[in-house]
């Protein structure tokens, strides 16, 4: 389940499971999921939909339910978006379950879905090449693996400038099918896709053969908000806080930490309302630096970086003291 790091579900939201790029959309209101009508979808709105769930830049609005017939409400109808919005609640409609339409009317998106993600690296923009294909993540065989093909998926992930094409499975070998082998690229493509291969699942190689890349990282420009992760839990949207911090993944601890911190967890990761905030490390005990601690949310903030706390990396606490949450989503 992925796109981008998690799979995002939330209220007043929409959902995918494995970011697909072609998708009817739906969201959820009053815990009841329902469709979009088409009257006036256009292209701003279902921009809103692909930034919304991450799924990279928008390809087409469509309606007349092309992606099949929704079932029981229509939430949404007449929506106008200017297309810089966060969220598909945030435009413009006569209010949810206002409608004149029918599941013939039903309005969805294609998005061009993220396709590459590097998995096991130190750093966000190092590990192992994974790549999806048919809804499901797979690895690239280092066959042929160069400096050359590393490059691509270092520019196609905004990782910057390329240091090394490793093989030999070094960032840990893979699970499922090795999609990619005896791959070619000239480094100037755009998508590791669009290298020359043998065909999706054509390879000689087990995961042993693995292939991954080291990018020098993340561009001033294209740099991320520190990031956020929810490890260890039952769902993706439950588990341990784990936050990125000097390319270093670290906990949180609970001095202090209370539903308002938790919320602004839900919130950043599109997980859904809090349903709960846990601490003496209910879903284990992390490993690594401990980044905050006396964290002090109002509850409003956009992520959880805008808090108040002591300090990255200033603490009193051990990992016994691992905070969690529980989202909804």
């Amino acid at each position: 389940v992925f796109c981008g790091d998690n799979l995002f579900t939330v209220a007043l939201s929409l959902t995918v499971l494995i970011c697909s790029s072609e998708i009817s959309v739906e969201i959820l209101h009053n815990n009841q999921w329902g469709t979009v009508c088409d009257d006036g979808w256009d292209i701003n709105d279902a921009e809103v939909v692909c930034r919304q769930l991450r799924c990279g830049p928008v390809q087409s609005a469509t309606g007349s339910a092309s992606f099949g017939q929704g079932t029981g409400q229509i939430w949404m109808d007449d929506v106008a978006c200017r297309g810089s919005e966060s969220f598909l609640s945030e435009c413009r409609h006569p209010g949810f379950g206002t409608h004149n339409c029918n599941h013939g009317e039903d309005a969805g998106v294609v998005c061009s879905a993220p396709t590459v993600r590097l998995v096991n690296g130190n750093t966000p923009c190092s590990g192992r090449v994974e790549i999806l294909h048919n809804n499901q993540w797979g690895t690239v065989c280092d066959d042929g693996w160069d400096i050359n093909d590393a490059e691509v998926v270092c520019q196609q992930l905004k990782c910057g400038p390329v240091q090394s094409a490793t093989g030999s499975a070094s960032f840990g070998q893979g699970t499922g099918p090795i999609w990619m082998d005896d791959v070619s690229c000239t480094g100037s493509e755009s998508l590791l896709s669009e290298c020359r291969h043998p065909g999706f699942g054509t390879h000689n190689c087990q995961h042993g053969e693995d292939a991954g890349v080291v990018c020098s990282g993340y561009s001033e420009i294209s740099a991320p908000k520190p990031r956020l992760r929810l490890v260890n839990g039952n769902t993706p949207c439950s588990g341990r806080v784990e936050i990125l911090h000097n390319n270093q993944w670290g906990t949180v601890c609970d001095d202090n930490w209370d539903i308002n911190d938790a919320k602004v967890v839900c919130r950043q990761l599109r997980c859904g309302p809090v349903q709960s905030a846990t601490s003496s490390a209910y879903f284990g005990q992390g490993t690594g630096p401990i980044w905050m601690d006396q964290v002090s949310c109002t509850g409003s903030e956009s992520l959880l970086s805008e808090c108040g706390h002591r300090g990255f990396g200033t603490h009193s606490c051990n990992h016994g003291e691992d905070a969690g949450v529980v989202c909804s989503g």
